[in-house]
């Protein structure tokens, strides 16, 4: 076991639109009960099976914890985490960057959920491709593959790679399964960029971020801040741990910017972002919006596993839930492959930002039972 670097951050930190700075009585928590919820980060970094994690925990609007505990880089040289660092998002990009941008679309009119894809994407067609709707795409259920490695070999440019998920053939019918699928997510980004006919880093950045007060959040940071982000993993072909640029290979092959991942950011404004779902979308998404993607969408699909619109909704019955086995029915959220979290529980104003750097040591398996053992000792803590 070894020491632990920690930083308070909750007074010093220049909140985001919709938070403040409260503690744990304030904010409704029972503080000891909180500590405790901490800890458990803090021996899993200790343990040396964590490399390091920033948390923000708040109850309606309340921020009754942030926390930096560990390294944001162990190789090549230790760095500590600070309350501000900056971490690769990795698939929160999907409802944090993607799904808004989508809902955006669809309050102005320029869309609908089930419009067919082929309207936007006129090559997408044969083995069923037709019957692919927007809302297929949004709740994993177009039967599209998780991904594929042909989107990473070599191309004369970006729009070749997108054209080539056209011929990466269905898994199973639209509407009948859930599969997790970066391809759709991929898909849904280039659909914003069409149809608004910005990029779609530009429209996030002026329809959502912006609009918000995040200041950091984004894609492809630069300088200072990139080399000062969360380290993740080493990759053979560069001969260096990633520090700033994209972990997902994917994502890289696309330029650094895609619908599935990409984003950049820190917990404060993660946990900023979650708590606009919990305000009614705070003038940036309507309530109406909102309440279509926090609820089941997929009551009729089997499984464990029931999706809003991009969000995991948790149901009656739902099992290994990142959230753990505490939070409330309908509460909502999302991870990254990095080791990022964000999970929402409207019915007690929860909100619980997680960020951690875990594929810096390596694709290990811990924060699948680190993720539900810590929300459950923060739902515990509430009183």
């Amino acid at each position: 076991m070894i020491a632990v670097p920690m930083t308070d951050g909750l007074y010093e930190t220049r909140w985001p639109r919709g938070l403040h700075p409260a503690g744990p009585a304030a904010a409704g928590f029972d503080g000891d009960r909180l500590e405790a919820a901490i800890r458990l980060l803090e021996a899993e970094i200790a343990a040396e099976r964590l490399p390091g994690a920033v948390v923000v925990i708040a109850r309606n609007g309340a921020v009754a914890a942030h926390r930096a505990l560990g390294w944001a880089a162990i190789y090549p040289r230790r760095r500590p985490m600070t309350p501000g660092t900056l971490f690769d998002l990795a698939s929160l990009t999907k409802v944090m960057a993607t799904l808004p941008a989508v809902l955006r679309l669809v309050e102005m009119g320029e869309i609908r959920l089930d419009d067919p894809l082929h309207l936007f994407f006129p090559e997408y067609r044969g083995e069923g491709r037709e019957e692919i709707r927007i809302r297929h795409l949004l709740t994993h259920t177009a039967g599209l593959p998780p991904g594929s490695p042909v989107l990473r070999e070599p191309a004369a440019d970006r729009a070749e790679r997108i054209a080539r998920i056209a011929t990466i053939p269905p898994e199973a019918a639209p509407g009948s399964r859930i599969i997790y699928s970066d391809l759709g997510f991929i898909l849904l980004g280039e659909l914003v960029a069409r149809v608004s006919g910005q990029p779609l880093e530009q429209f996030v950045r002026e329809q959502v971020h912006g609009p918000l007060g995040l200041a950091e959040t984004g894609y492809l940071p630069k300088g200072e801040r990139a080399q000062s982000a969360a380290a993740t993993e080493y990759r053979e072909h560069l001969g260096r741990y990633r520090c700033g640029d994209v972990h997902d290979q994917t994502a890289a092959a696309l330029g650094g910017i895609a619908g599935h991942a990409g984003l950049f950011g820190t917990a404060p404004e993660v946990a900023a972002y979650g708590q606009m779902w919990l305000d009614g979308g705070s003038g940036v998404l309507s309530p109406a919006a909102v309440a279509a993607a926090t609820r089941d969408q997929t009551p009729h699909i089997q499984g464990p596993e029931h999706r809003g619109l991009g969000w995991i909704v948790a149901h009656d019955g739902a099992a290994f839930l990142s959230c753990g086995d505490l939070f409330s029915i309908g509460s909502f959220g999302h991870t990254g492959f990095t080791g990022t979290s964000l999970w929402v529980d409207p019915h007690r104003g929860l909100v619980v930002a997680l960020l951690t750097n875990r594929v810096h040591f390596g694709r290990t398996d811990h924060i699948i039972r680190l993720r539900p053992r810590f929300h459950n000792a923060v739902a515990a803590a509430l009183r």
